[in-house]
């Protein structure tokens, strides 16, 4: 297998283009379990109310690393 050299892309763009290879898949080529699709279900599910409690990036980084004096 050839490795491909990505570098030209931004992050978001490798975000982007792994969300879209992963869409790329269905079940005929990657069967899942009931188990995983449960647990899909059920991690999807709680997104929004995980996202509600949610503190922005920049909030934790200042509480990770407070201004230097």
């Amino acid at each position: 297998m050839s490795v491909l050299d990505f570098s030209h892309l931004s992050p978001q763009q490798r975000v982007e283009l792994i969300g879209e290879l992963c869409d790329s898949l269905n079940e005929e080529v990657l069967p899942m379990s009931d188990a995983l699709k449960t647990e899909l279900d059920r991690r999807i599910g709680g997104f929004a109310e995980e996202r509600a409690h949610a503190e922005p990036w920049s909030e934790v980084r200042a509480k990770l690393r407070p201004p230097s004096r």
